[in-house]
């Protein structure tokens, strides 16, 4: 019998003595063999629609590191693009969108994607079945209901995505309309990803820890709710990973969420806290600082291990960063991650 590829093992909540572990955004700025890619490339989107781009740049890290998953190399803004906004990625000053300020506004939005724009995503995950190393999980991915609204109306990321909370607060009605849009074209997306080849789904709520408690409920925790049930109605097999940034407290309204498998953690939590708070059928994922990891050395390890020794219970543990690598991250310092974390412990 063909044995179970790491990550799916953890997502079906069996503890293993060497945690799978894979990296968000492990493929990126960081590696020279990427930047080398990216600069054949005209535009960002150009590359994230170019399947024989998005394939190489997917199995870069798992080619130089081993990686348990290997995650579609994408970005979530690509599903606004497809509903009809403007979308646009400035060299060194993130995407640019036509803010949505106005019931017209949304208006010109379609009622749902072009699949046709994103027939590239799926062909890349399609490649990617058979591309990828037998023992490496896929991952596709979108971005939370709430997360991807907040560009949308801003145009931009913001400090504390202000424009969205003021939007939602002011136009509540509007704001609903463009979040059960955005619940609808999410799950549907990722249920082609499925088809395609993705084996398990992250959705990424970056900015979940800017709401306060009742905004949080109701357009955070009830959107990634109706998507996860969307998700798990057509595609009952699927593992699906929440991952809730700057959560804090509140992490425990996304962990009672039913159609989750994994919860993703950020930095802020104490790995042995979120044990003792999160449900027991929900493998753990984190949470390493990603500047720890730029740092390296005795520090690196000594966090490592912390880390590795707080997760060290029944509960499946997915060893993963806090948030994405950053772009001035050694790639030694990769290296020297994944040895420590699969006991081949570095001097």
């Amino acid at each position: 019998m063909k044995a179970r590829k790491p990550l799916l093992a953890a997502l079906a909540g069996e503890r293993q003595r060497t945690p799978p572990i894979w990296l968000m955004r492990q493929a990126g700025r960081y590696l020279p063999e990427y930047r080398e890619l990216r600069a054949k490339a005209a535009t960002f989107l150009d590359f994230c629609y170019d399947p024989v781009s998005a394939v190489e740049a997917t199995l870069q890290p798992i080619r130089r590191f081993g990686f348990d998953a290997a995650i579609l190399f994408s970005d979530i803004l690509v599903l606004p693009d497809a509903l009809g906004q403007r979308v646009g990625f400035e060299t060194g000053d993130g995407p640019r969108l036509d803010p949505i300020g106005d019931a017209e506004g949304l208006a010109r939005l379609s009622p749902e994607p072009n699949w046709n724009r994103l027939a590239p995503v799926f062909e890349a995950l399609d490649r990617l079945k058979t591309a990828a190393p037998n023992d490496v999980a896929l991952i596709g991915f979108c971005g939370a209901p709430w997360t991807v609204a907040s560009y949308m109306i801003a145009g931009r990321g913001t400090p504390d995505q202000a424009p969205a909370r003021l939007f939602a607060y002011r136009h509540p009605d509007l704001f609903a309309t463009l979040i059960d849009l955005l619940v609808d074209a999410s799950g549907e997306y990722l249920v082609r990803q499925l088809a395609a080849g993705a084996e398990a789904v992250q959705i990424f709520d970056s900015w979940a820890g800017v709401l306060p408690p009742a905004e949080f409920e109701r357009w955070c925790v009830a959107p990634v709710a109706a998507l996860a049930a969307k998700i798990r109605a057509k595609a009952p097999q699927a593992r699906i990973i929440a991952f809730p940034r700057g959560a804090g407290a509140q992490l425990a309204k996304f962990a009672a969420l039913a159609d989750i498998d994994a919860i993703g953690l950020d930095t802020a939590i104490e790995p042995k806290a979120a044990l003792a708070a999160l449900p027991e059928r929900l493998a753990l994922q984190g949470n390493l600082d990603p500047l720890a990891l730029v740092a390296g050395g005795p520090r690196l390890d000594d966090e490592t291990d912390r880390i590795l020794e707080g997760f060290a219970a029944p509960r499946a543990h997915i060893f993963n960063l806090g948030h994405g690598v950053l772009p001035e991250t050694p790639v030694g310092h990769v290296e020297r991650l994944v040895a420590r974390v699969r006991g081949e412990k570095s001097s």
